[in-house]
């Protein structure tokens, strides 16, 4: 069990004034003033550094910061810790300093450059060893002057393996996480996709499903059927469920099996707290609870599971002026805090706003993988795109080829590469099996002796682990083909099994190709108002001026132009209705003609006020709140495009949020206490995946108005309303007649 010293008793250095850090090349001066400018203008251009303008002109100013930045000692770096922007030291910097004080004082006095030096040049052990004494700022630094190869090959030496049931990172091994998500968490179909994994030789790190509802009772209910297959398989591994660590803490007290805990992370205090909904001392008390009631107490060595990835804090705006990749390693810093079973890193999963294309992707990934390697994390990579990014297919198959060499302890197995309900794409079964294939690598030992019983794989004389005549083929698991065709039944983007090698069949990667080619078109879709007949909107519009501008800035669709704010004035009503084309106009186009009506009449009947429903192109998420400033309801739904998956249904698919408004003092109070947070002014719940392949429509009309209903009536909403134990109205929620 970890020791989390108290946040109290972690010695961070007094801040002290930004100084100015100047060189000349040739006949150019460059200055930089403070250590976040020297550091953002070190790195890589990226398109969210870009956006935040923290990012070098040009070549010659990167290489004048990297120049600067390699002869900062390290003690420097140390004795200037970073500060938000009102000048204080949140608690995310502060656990960063919670170091090997021993290892540090070995390598204060290095320059950032001599440090790279050295770790090129020592063992393992020795990197292992020093990597322990770096705050996440220090090793950010490292990470700037890097190329390439030595990402790669320092990385490999500070490979760190983790125990549960199976010890994942092991030299000469690479494990998968099975992600069986589905837009609805249909147990069919998860058991299904589960069968598909392990038949593939995958899972051996996770069973990890993300869920579509994020409530105790669902997220129980997956837990539970999750444990079940488990059981039922054989296979030996360890099983979780990506809901809320709130949802899950709940789950777990109510006796569910939550055998390994999982939370995003975030590098700003801010972010964490404001955006995730977590703090510090909530991280503490659940690593508490796992150590002291998880069900794998008395077997694994660590039992939590951390995702990050580069680009969060910046698109919520709370980077506090750091760059994306700072940000990121203060993330590891903060998981180092609790010895985690696992780290996944999902760079690429947010969009063009942060990555634009496949270098920026790539390169970000091997920074994150040296960085969390570095500082003593059992690291596995989620290298990733969505289709309103310039990444391409290729180029994350190029980022998963480096990390394997570079020792990634897994990689994720969503199959055929489609998450059919986050609607991004990641490395599938085919391809964990070929990494291994190339690299000489195997699952890990425990489940490789279950996957031999099995036929899954099979053993050489001289050792060779190769794969057995069950490899790819799902059945084994189910009693007869009738009973596993009855399980694929609704399972979206499902083109089929057949395998060339470890390889898809050449005729399903054409489908899924075809398929990607139609989702990047529903991405340039205009939102057309007359293809929503019979509906009347009241139309307004965003600071975003046209597509290329939206997709490239989250933030301007997040604000209203000066115009339309001045035409609003308070209306007061129960409920305000926004239709936002999003990130796909399609899913407004397919969806709202059939759900909107049926919401009106739903929300209606319940005796709620509503107001004209608004459309609004080239929307986010937040203006949600920018209206409800203006015009003063309880609750804003917000009806938005979400980005295309895997075929041509899931591009139609649409999310709906909802923002409820915490006008009244009480309920703020309550909201505040509960996250933490002494800023919110909303709190947020969402319904995703409303598409024909998922929840359809003329069912959603009325699953969001009741959600709605519920919402009102127990003034809550978010992770507040779904952990509550008993949901009265305080007062009356109708508006008078």
């Amino acid at each position: 069990m970890a020791h989390l010293t108290s946040l109290a008793d972690i010695v961070v250095p007094a801040p002290l004034p930004d100084e100015d850090y100047a060189i000349s090349l040739m006949d150019r001066a460059f200055t930089f003033h403070g250590l976040k400018a020297l550091l953002g203008a070190a790195d890589v251009s990226k398109a969210g550094d870009r956006m935040a303008a923290l990012t070098a002109a040009d070549e010659m100013t990167r290489e004048a910061a990297r120049a600067i930045l390699s002869d900062l000692t390290l003690q420097h770096i140390y004795d200037h810790p970073l500060t938000t922007a009102d000048g204080r030291i949140d608690s995310i910097m502060r656990v960063n300093y919670d170091i090997d004080r021993e290892a540090f004082e070995t390598i204060a006095s290095l320059t950032v450059g001599e440090l790279k030096d050295l770790l090129l040049r020592a063992p393992a052990a020795e990197v292992r060893r020093l990597g322990r004494g770096l705050t996440g700022v220090m090793a950010a630094a490292l990470a700037k002057l890097m190329d390439v190869h030595e990402l790669i090959l320092v990385a490999r030496k500070a490979k760190r393996s983790a125990r549960a049931r199976t010890l994942v990172g092991a030299q000469g091994t690479l494990s998968s996480r099975l992600q069986p998500n589905h837009p609805t968490d249909d147990l069919s179909c998860v058991s299904a996709l589960v069968y598909t994994g392990l038949s593939m030789g995958s899972g051996d790190a996770l069973l990890g499903i993300n869920p579509s509802i994020d409530t105790v009772e669902n997220v129980t209910a997956l837990l539970t059927h999750l444990d079940r297959l488990r059981r039922e398989t054989g296979a030996p591994t360890q099983i979780c469920v990506l809901a809320h660590m709130k949802t899950q803490m709940a789950s777990l007290q109510d006796g569910a099996p939550v055998e390994i805990l999982f939370q995003s992370l975030a590098g700003t205090e801010r972010t964490l707290t404001d955006e995730f909904d977590v703090t510090v001392d909530l991280l503490d008390e659940a690593y508490h609870l796992m150590a002291t009631q998880g069900p794998l107490r008395e077997t694994a060595s660590q039992f939590m599971y951390f995702e990050t990835g580069q680009g969060s804090e910046l698109t919520y705006a709370k980077h506090e002026g750091m760059d994306m990749t700072t940000c990121e390693a203060l993330c590891y810093g903060l998981a180092r805090r609790y010895d985690p079973f696992m780290v996944n890193n999902v760079t690429g999963f947010i969009g063009p706003e942060t990555h634009l294309d496949n270098v920026e992707m790539i390169l970000s990934n091997l920074q994150d993988h040296f960085m969390g390697k570095l500082m003593g994390l059992p690291m596995g990579m989620a290298p990733c795109y969505t289709m309103h990014s310039d990444i391409t297919i290729e180029g994350h198959q190029i980022a998963t080829e480096l990390l394997a060499a570079a020792g990634a302890n897994y990689f994720m197995d969503v199959f055929l590469t489609v998450d059919r309900m986050l609607a991004y794409f990641d490395t599938s079964g085919h391809d964990d099996q070929t990494l291994r294939e190339i690299h000489n690598a195997r699952p890990a030992a425990e489940y490789l002796a279950w996957a031999k019983t099995r036929g899954i794989f099979t053993e050489t004389e001289d050792g060779t682990i190769e794969r057995g005549p069950n490899w790819g083929n799902p059945r084994i698991f189910c009693g007869s083909k009738p009973e596993f065709d009855r399980l694929l039944e609704r399972i979206p983007a499902a083109y089929g099994f057949e395998s060339a090698g470890p390889r898809p069949a050449n005729h399903v990667s054409r489908e899924i190709r075809a398929n990607l080619a139609i989702g990047r078109q529903a991405i340039a879709a205009e939102l057309d108002e007359a293809r929503l007949p019979d509906l009347t909107f009241r139309r307004l519009k965003t600071r975003a001026s046209d597509k290329q501008t939206h997709l490239g800035n989250p933030d301007i669709g997040a604000y209203l132009d000066e115009e339309c704010i001045a035409s609003l004035a308070p209306e007061g009503m129960d409920v305000q209705v926004v239709v936002s084309d999003g990130l796909s106009a399609e899913a407004i186009h397919h969806n709202i003609p059939d759900l909107l009506p049926i919401l009106l009449d739903g929300l209606r009947a319940h005796g709620l006020s509503v107001g004209q429903p608004i459309l609004l192109p080239f929307g986010r998420v937040k203006v949600a709140e920018a209206v409800g400033e203006l015009l003063q309801p309880k609750l804003v739904i917000s009806l938005i495009g979400e980005r295309p998956g895997g075929d041509a249904r899931a591009s139609r698919s649409m999310s709906a949020y909802f923002a409820y408004r915490l006008a009244d003092e009480e309920s703020l109070a309550k909201a505040r206490a509960y996250s933490g947070n002494s800023e919110m002014g909303y709190e947020y719940s969402v319904i995703s995946n409303i598409y024909d392949g998922g929840l359809p429509p003329l069912e959603a009309g009325s699953v969001i108005a009741e959600k709605a209903v519920r919402i009102l009536k127990a003034c809550a909403a978010g992770n507040r309303l779904e952990t509550m134990k008993a949901s009265a109205p305080r007062e009356p929620i109708l508006s008078e007649a």
